[in-house]
C-alpha cells in the first residue's frame, strides 16, 4: 500500500506518542549557495525532543556541530565546518531528548543525508555587473563583480574566483533590445568585451558563472538580472554614409530645381497669354 510523505510523517508522530520513541528526521537535504551550506530536515520537534547533527568526510570520523546539539531547529549551518572544499561529506540528524531531559533509548533514531561535495555541488549565485559603452560606440564592456562566498581565509572573505581560480569563467547571453534572437559569449576574465554590436543600438545582457570542470548539469551558476545599454539619439552622419547623404542632397536640390523651372515656365506662359489678349483690336465699336 502506498503512503504519502504526510502520512508517513503522521505515522511517525503517532508512533512517538504511543511507544515513547522519538521520530526520525525526514527529508534531510543540503542547500548551498556560494558555499553557504545549510542542512535542513523535518518535522518540527515537539516539546520533549530535539535534534543533533553529526557530519564527516566520507569514510572519516564523525564530528558534532556545537551549535546544533539538541537544537529545537530543523536546520544547521555547516558552512564553516566543511573546511576541505574538495572532499565529500555526509551528515546524520539524530533525534534526542531536549536539554536536561533523559531518555531510556539505547540509541537515538537518526537519518542520513545524501553525499555533498562543496566544490562541485554548491550553487554559484547571481553575479552583478556594469555595462560600459566606448565613446566611439564600437565596443561594449561588461565589468563583472565576482560573487563573495561564505568562506574566509586569514579573516578575508573569499570570492568565487579565489576558490575556483582559472576554472571560473563567465558566460554572457545578449540580444538587441526588444528582439528575441540571442547570442552567447564566454570569457575567462571578469572584464568582458563585446565587439561587432550595431552602433547606437540598445542591447540587453545576462551573465552567469561557468565552471567547465564540473558535471554538465552543475556547470552554470544562477542567471544575473538583465541589464540593457542605453540607446543613443543618433545623428544622420552615424546612420548614413557620406555618399548616401550627398546623393540625397543632390536629389532634393534637383527636385527643387524642377519645381522652380516648372513654376517659371507656367508664369511665362500665363504672361504670354495675357499679352496676346491685350494686343487684339476692339470690335463692334462705331
Amino acid at each position: 500500500m502506498f503512503l504519502s510523505p504526510a502520512a508517513v510523517l503522521l505515522f511517525s508522530l503517532c508512533l512517538h506518542t504511543t511507544s515513547g520513541a522519538f521520530p526520525r528526521a525526514q527529508n534531510v537535504t543540503w542547500k548551498s549557495t556560494n558555499f553557504k551550506t545549510i542542512l535542513t530536515w523535518e518535522p518540527q520537534p515537539a516539546e520533549d525532543f530535539s535534534y543533533t547533527v553529526e557530519f564527516s568526510v566520507v569514510g572519516g570520523d564523525k564530528q558534532r556541530i556545537l551549535h546544533c546539539i539538541r537544537s529545537p531547529l530543523t536546520m544547521c549551518d555547516l558552512s564553516s565546518s566543511l573546511t576541505d572544499r574538495d572532499a565529500c561529506y555526509t551528515a546524520d540528524v539524530l533525534t534526542e531528548p531536549r536539554q536536561g531531559a533523559e531518555s531510556q533509548l539505547a540509541e537515538a533514531p537518526h537519518s542520513s543525508s545524501p553525499r555533498f561535495c562543496p566544490y562541485k555541488d554548491t550553487v554559484i549565485g547571481r553575479p552583478e555587473f556594469q555595462v560600459k559603452v566606448s565613446e566611439d560606440k564600437r565596443t561594449t564592456t561588461l565589468l563583472v563583480s565576482d560573487p563573495l562566498t561564505a568562506l574566509f581565509s586569514a579573516e578575508r572573505q573569499l570570492s568565487i574566483r579565489d576558490v575556483f581560480s582559472d576554472q571560473l569563467q563567465y558566460r554572457v547571453t545578449y540580444r538587441r533590445n526588444k528582439s528575441t534572437g540571442k547570442k552567447v559569449q564566454t570569457s575567462r576574465s571578469s572584464v568582458m568585451e563585446l565587439s561587432g554590436l550595431d552602433r547606437g543600438e540598445s542591447y540587453c545582457f545576462n551573465v552567469q558563472a561557468f565552471i567547465p570542470s564540473r558535471p554538465s548539469h552543475q556547470q552554470l551558476g544562477l542567471m544575473s538580472q538583465t541589464q540593457c545599454s542605453a540607446q543613443d539619439s543618433q545623428d544622420i552622419f552615424t546612420v548614413y554614409s557620406v555618399g548616401v547623404i550627398a546623393c540625397a542632397i543632390f536629389l532634393i536640390l534637383l527636385l527643387i530645381g524642377i519645381i522652380i523651372a516648372v513654376a517659371v515656365v507656367c508664369c511665362k506662359h500665363k504672361n504670354n497669354q495675357k499679352s496676346s489678349k491685350e494686343g487684339l483690336p476692339l470690335q463692334g465699336l462705331e
